[in-house]
């Protein structure tokens, strides 16, 4: 029946409103609220120095509050108005619209508040690297980046090839994607790590299980030059561009490879046909990598999830396994999921809640 349709429904939301009930009372947020409007009201705000600052802040609180009271609110109505017209099919249609609505609101509204990181709204650079496995791993690391760019087609993120370095019999070595979009690093962050797979191997003849890995990264953009890089420092190699592209591609030159020599740290480019378009893209990349770095380094214990580890067994974050059995299981959270391929379509939004909770509680 609907009406029972309805109340499991709002019963399914409950562990998401006591995680949104429980960071409000622990924020402070309310009080900060409080705080923030007095210091407006003040008669001498104006005089205040860093007036813009305090209204903005007040803003965002005050945005975050009215949210969690309309939702709170919302749920109590919504169960009283389901014991209200439980006999009117009717209204409960006009009800089962609210509960939809109601249940996309206080999912999305839990996930902002697990985005509480200054970097977490920014833009983001997403790697994957293929690992131990040979070709195996080279159609993995293939696999996993139509996994991100499915997922940030669902999320309306805007997605774009920075790099792709094809193999030589299937899959691909290394591809680095360009994600711009509200919360795109503070989403993805929690991709960070290597990823197993486990299924029969499509290039043995045998048909025996293999096992494959291949290492993701994510590295927030650095808006600004927050670090003096030394030409000196760098070495600029210049390739010709591979895999699928325009006309440019394996005729010019225009693909770029920037080496940071002090750290080794590498970043190419050639989605642009301009050799010093992909240099001007290279030079951003490196520029959030060693932003990023400089931001560990200054942390006393960096956050293990953060760094990038061994691609091989024993490292990875997720397993995903297609034989003998289906399912992807998350070992950090010990999330899973039996239908790996809508993961492997992009749904990976299940998985990314659980690690944002978790990184939430660890903190």
């Amino acid at each position: 029946m609907l009406i029972d349709d309805l109340r499991e429904s709002l019963k399914n939301t409950e562990p998401d409103l006591d995680i949104v009930k429980k960071f409000w009372q622990n924020s402070g947020l309310e009080d900060k609220f409080q705080k923030l409007e007095a210091q407006a009201n003040d008669v001498d705000f104006w005089k205040t120095a860093n007036q813009t600052e305090v209204l903005k802040e007040l803003q965002r609180v005050k945005l975050l509050r009215e949210e969690y009271i309309t939702l709170t609110n919302t749920y109590n109505d919504l169960l009283e108005l389901i014991d209200l017209f439980k006999e009117d099919e009717k209204e409960l249609e006009k009800i089962k619209t609210e509960v939809n609505d109601f249940c996309k609101r206080i999912t999305k509204f839990k996930v902002n508040i697990l985005l509480d990181k200054e970097e977490d709204n920014t833009n983001c650079y997403l790697s994957v690297n293929s690992g131990a496995g040979g070709t195996e791993s080279q159609d993995w690391a293939e696999m996993l980046l139509r996994m991100y760019v499915r997922f940030c087609e669902k999320e309306k993120f805007s997605v774009s090839i920075l790099d792709y370095q094809s193999a030589e019999g299937a899959g691909i070595k290394s591809a680095t994607l360009y994600v711009k979009g509200k919360n795109a690093f503070g989403l993805l962050k929690t991709e960070i790590g290597v990823h197993r797979l486990v299924r029969i191997s499509p290039y043995d003849a045998a048909k025996k299980r293999h096992t494959s890995f291949a290492a993701v990264h994510v590295t927030p953009e650095a808006f600004t030059e927050q670090i003096k890089i030394d030409p000196k420092d760098l070495r600029i190699d210049t390739y010709r561009a591979s895999g699928a592209g325009g006309q440019h591609v394996n005729k010019t030159e225009s693909a770029v490879r920037i080496t940071h020599l002090p750290t080794n740290i590498v970043v190419q480019c050639q989605v642009e046909r301009s050799q010093i378009s992909n240099r001007e893209t290279a030079m951003k990349m490196l520029m959030s990598k060693l932003v990023e770095k400089q931001r560990e380094e200054a942390q006393a214990k960096a956050d293990s999830r953060s760094e990038k580890k061994k691609i091989e067994w024993g490292s990875q974050i997720r397993s995903y396994v297609l034989h003998p059995y289906k399912m992807v299981k998350d070992h950090r959270t010990e999330y899973e999921s039996p239908q790996p391929d809508l993961v492997l379509d992009g749904e990976l939004m299940p998985f990314i809640e659980a690690a944002l909770l978790q990184m939430h509680q660890n903190t």
